[in-house]
């Protein structure tokens, strides 16, 4: 969901790197990027020096031109030392999609939190030709639009394996509380939910460094949304609630290097944003529910602006999750319509 940068939120970068080019952004910090398929372009790759190695920050899709890339990074701005240890930030494929191949080609150690390695381990080796009875029907449940419907019943779906390298049996797990010494600084990690469940971020104790992955980004909210898998999940819910047991840690000194867009400075702003945006599209959408709706009539109030076919299951889930918090915090109701769809209601 965009929503602008707010006043008080600063880029020190005004551009980002080239593709194999890398910028220090701190003493033994480099920050450089993958391309993207999508409408969201990039991915934001950090690389901290250990004197006798790289830590690398997330690894991008798993595809020849990435790897091409890696592979001048590690000959250029690594300077021909190698990666030895990989931490993913969360399971999702533009973050972990290289990890395996880190650890098959180059022998790095896998460090992670346990639920995005059991997501990402579990979601690679489920290859589907056509969707699954529990997709399709999670689909008609959200009242998705019939020709589309109709469509993805018969074509191939995405599939993790496609963009993610098979990860071998074993990581190191992370977790919350936990201090871990990365390129000469000692970062306290704390986890964050909502886009990703169990996503790990890193505080630098000795500077204002902070590593966010996609729980903080700054001009844009990342995608939280509900899926067939758990169809009955809160991630809106969760997303808040790390939010406001983020924010009070936040400085307007941190500088914050996020999966995606710029790295900026002004988190406290950023933070009240975060939290305002959601509660905004919460109050926006309670209001639209005036009369019975499924989550495919209810772009508008979210978004506020067109949504293509590209960007329709993306928008789906994501309206999915704001109208189920509605209903299990008892914000609303809802019931099955005749098309098996189920629509939500606001109490009055």
């Amino acid at each position: 969901m965009a929503d602008g940068a707010p006043a008080g939120i600063r880029y020190p970068w005004a551009e980002p790197p080239a593709h194999d080019e890398a910028i220090e952004v701190a003493e033994g910090v480099l920050w450089f990027r993958l391309p993207l398929p999508m409408r969201l372009d990039h991915v934001n790759i950090y690389a901290l020096d250990d004197g006798d190695g790289w830590t690398v920050i997330d690894t991008g899709f798993n595809s020849g031109k990435s790897r091409d890339i890696w592979k001048k990074v590690m000959a250029g701005p690594l300077a021909g030392k190698s990666v030895k240890r990989v931490i993913v930030t969360h399971h999702h494929p533009d973050h972990i999609g290289l990890a395996g191949w880190f650890q098959t080609d180059y022998g790095a150690e896998l460090l992670t939190t346990r639920t995005t390695w059991l997501m990402g381990r579990m979601l690679t080796l489920d290859v589907q030709e056509v969707p699954n009875a529990e997709t399709l029907e999670f689909y008609r449940s959200a009242g998705m639009r019939p020709d589309l419907l109709e469509q993805r019943a018969t074509e191939r779906p995405f599939n993790f394996a496609d963009i993610v390298a098979p990860l071998p049996l074993g990581y190191t797990r992370i977790q919350q509380g936990q201090t871990i010494r990365i390129g000469g600084r000692d970062w306290d990690i704390h986890i964050g939910n909502g886009h990703a469940p169990e996503h790990a971020t890193f505080w630098s104790r000795d500077d204002n460094l902070i590593l966010s992955g996609d729980q903080i980004l700054p001009s844009i909210s990342p995608n939280i949304g509900v899926y067939a898998t758990e169809p009955m999940a809160d991630p809106i819910g969760d997303w808040l609630e790390a939010c406001e047991r983020l924010a009070p840690m936040a400085r307007d000194d941190h500088l914050v290097l996020g999966g995606h867009k710029l790295p900026f400075t002004g988190l406290p702003t950023r933070m009240r944003q975060l939290i305002e945006n959601h509660h905004g599209a919460l109050e926006r959408l309670l209001a639209y529910i005036d009369t019975p709706k499924a989550a495919g009539d209810c772009f508008a109030p979210l978004f506020k602006r067109s949504i293509g076919d590209g960007e329709y299951g993306l928008a789906l889930v994501e309206a999915i999750a704001h109208l189920s918090h509605l209903y299990q915090t008892g914000a609303a109701t809802r019931h099955r319509r005749a098309d098996g769809a189920w629509v939500y209601q606001r109490k009055d």
